[in-house]
């Protein structure tokens, strides 16, 4: 590993990264950058080339929050400072918040070895004071707690950390510019955290040889002799760095016209997103672009590139809409903003407008960020239709396969539970121990942090002891054995794996719509609760993995739509393919319980073994994942006034229970009812 980070300056492309970066690094107000984008596409090299580029700062000596000596903080937990003392120089921090970090090392926590040791509360400063006037990068934030991604999005959006834990009241300046990355085929943020997120741009490999044997030919250079390729590009990175502070110092003097203030509200009022933020982050982005490029006020052009970097990523209304926007939709919304008559008369303290185009780093027109269709939607199944007649709806017909029918509307799903109380990965399904859930009761178990301290049992535990171990003043005498852990119990995510039945029995077309919007919506369901998810589908002779377990569910309502229907009904083999599956990933994961998924209507036709019965070697499959502590939902499609029920069959065999397509929805069932019940 080397010392110096990659030139900022010497990146390849991704233009709309560098402005974004350069934006928020002018004006850290915007609310930082979300960066999507494939492995591999220099993301977390572009935000440690940034961060080198960043003014020194002058601290005041000794103070752990990084407060300015001409104008320290005055609810500083270190002062209070005296304006105008004595400074320290140092650079400006990059701080990189780990996937797995806990909250207490996000914000802060009590001192616990003081606290029990000397009977003080001691605040011991977390990620976010070491951030302060810095930056703080989230690689893989996508695969972040929720609730630690709100914390860091609250004193982003606040620049202070407000922190209320262990007996500890502290509020301390937090100001940094707020980076995080992403790769989409891991899994999407929730909307509402996206929103967050001051602007996002999409990052892809470019597709030009040209540009490709460039980037491959600069890292080679730079592998070989860092020192010596640092060295070729410090004159350009000095005058980025330059240019940045320049940029800083007149950002205050730039002029927000009323013409352009009125151009920023009709744009987001034509995009129609939600609440007032993104006008907020259009307004300072505008600002800071101006203030890049050396003008005295906001102009048209400014609007435009600021508009184009806030608004894509907040234009998702679903979570399997893809964030995009369209270029020339984007350009209608200036016109007409512009020809919109203000209420009084034409604002003329600024200009109304400049040449179309952003900034020198590449803000123009036509580099948008990469995104879906035309109105940034997903795929719509509808279109993928295959030519031909319908195949046999008879048990064990064998007419042509064709392309799953397009899927009926999606519905608000009931929670589906795996029984017990589990170990696994924070999220919102089934019952888990976890370190953020509420107080069930004490254990002995030494505590590893000061939030899984009981207190109240450590000092109950310790209390019948102090005048044995010569207590006479402050704070309590101690052994190792009082102290007590706090058992808590939260909502884990699980690996929910869907088997769909897409046989012959169950291709008439207006039973596998119905098939296709129950997965769908158990899928939105599946993204909520930030559970993993992967689909099974059996059909004429063999059972195929058609989506790994993966926690991108868009990926997983694209192979949906992209089912095939028909043939015969291996539903031993579907069930011994998700068995495979299942196995698999516990070695993976072996802290994620799994929950599986089975929708058929048990019209088994095609027997595990040669000249057994279909129907008892579907039973036995599902009993041998039973006896793997396999947790299944058999949900029965079975329709028409002959019912054969032999999905309930397999379902007892499985011991989970039997629901119907109608079940599924929680608005058809009153209450929260759990699916799975313990024995």
């Amino acid at each position: 590993m080397t010392a110096s980070p990659f030139p900022f300056s010497a990146l390849v492309g991704h233009d709309d990264l560098r402005l974004a970066l350069l934006l928020n690094a002018v004006h850290p107000g915007v609310g930082g950058v979300l960066v999507r984008g494939e492995k591999g596409t220099a993301k977390s090299t572009a935000v440690r080339a940034l961060a080198a580029l960043l003014p020194t700062l002058d601290v005041v000596p000794g103070c752990r929050f990084g407060c300015a000596p001409d104008a320290p903080d005055a609810a500083c937990p270190d002062g209070p400072h005296a304006a105008g003392a004595a400074a320290e120089t140092r650079p400006a921090r990059l701080v990189e918040l780990p996937v797995g970090a806990t909250e207490d090392r996000l914000v802060g926590s009590l001192d616990l070895e003081r606290a029990l040791s000397e009977g003080v509360r001691a605040y011991q400063p977390g990620l976010l004071a070491d951030a302060h006037r810095g930056v703080l990068y989230v690689d893989e934030v996508n695969l972040l707690h929720d609730h630690l991604v709100d914390l860091l999005l609250d004193a982003a959006a606040m620049g202070r950390a407000h922190v209320e834990r262990d007996g500890v009241s502290v509020s301390h300046a937090a100001r940094f510019l707020l980076v995080g990355t992403m790769n989409p085929e891991e899994g999407e943020l929730r909307p509402q955290l996206l929103d967050r997120f001051g602007l996002a741009v999409e990052v892809r490999a470019a597709r030009e040889v040209e540009t490709r044997v460039e980037v491959v030919r600069r890292r080679l250079a730079f592998e070989a002799d860092p020192d010596g390729f640092v060295d070729r590009w410090r004159a350009a990175e000095a005058e980025t760095a330059e240019r940045i502070a320049a940029a800083q110092a007149r950002l205050a003097a730039v002029v927000l016209p009323d013409t352009e203030l009125r151009r920023i509200a009709a744009v987001c009022a034509a995009f129609d997103v939600d609440g007032m933020r993104a006008d907020l982050v259009i307004a300072r982005a505008a600002v800071a672009h101006a203030a890049w490029r050396g003008a005295e006020a906001v102009a048209e052009e400014d609007v435009r590139v600021a508009a184009r970097l806030a608004l894509p990523h907040r234009r998702r209304r679903d979570p399997f809409d893809e964030p995009g926007m369209d270029d020339q939709a984007l350009d209608d919304a200036l016109r007409e903003a512009g020809e919109q008559e203000p209420p009084e008369g034409p604002d003329d303290d600024g200009p109304g407008g400049g040449p179309e185009g952003g900034g020198p780093d590449g803000g123009g027109p036509g580099d948008g960020p990469d995104g879906g269709g035309p109105d940034g939607g997903a795929p719509d199944p509808a279109t993928d239709t295959a030519a031909g007649g319908e195949p046999s709806a008879r048990p064990g017909g064998d007419g042509r396969t064709q392309a799953a029918p397009p899927a009926t509307a999606p519905f608000r799903a009931r929670r589906l539970e795996v029984p017990g109380v589990g170990e696994g990965a924070p999220g919102r399904r089934s019952r888990a121990r976890t370190g953020a859930g509420r107080v069930v009761r004490a254990s002995g178990r030494t505590p590893r942090r000061a939030a899984d301290l009981h207190l109240a049992a450590t000092v109950a535990a310790a209390a019948p002891h102090q005048r044995a171990r010569g207590r006479t003043g402050a704070g309590l005498r101690l052994h190792p054995a009082d102290l007590r852990s706090a058992e808590r119990e939260g909502r884990e995510a699980n690996l929910v794996l869907f088997a769909v039945d897409a046989s012959g029995s169950m291709a008439a077309r207006q039973r596998m719509a119905a098939v296709s919007g129950a997965v769908l919506s158990l899928l939105r369901d599946a993204y909520q609760r930030r559970d993993k998810v992967g689909l099974v589908s059996f059909r004429a002779g063999g059972a195929e993995l058609v989506l790994p377990p993966t926690s991108s569910v868009p990926t997983a309502q694209a192979r949906l739509a992209q089912l095939r229907t028909g043939g015969r009904t291996p539903l031993a083999e579907g069930l011994l393919r998700a068995r495979s599956v299942l196995r698999v990933e516990r070695l993976r994961d072996p802290r994620r319980r799994a929950l599986l998924v089975l929708l058929t209507d048990g019209r088994a036709t095609v027997a595990a073994r040669p000249g057994g019965d279909a129907v008892h070697d579907a039973c036995r499959a599902a009993g041998m994942l039973a006896a793997d502590g396999v947790a299944t939902i058999v949900v029965d499609c079975e329709s028409g006034p002959v019912r054969l029920g032999l999905a309930g069959r397999v379902a007892a065999a499985a011991g989970g229970p039997v629901l119907g397509l109608a079940e599924l929805s929680a608005d058809q069932v009153a209450g929260v009812v759990r699916a799975v019940r313990a024995a």
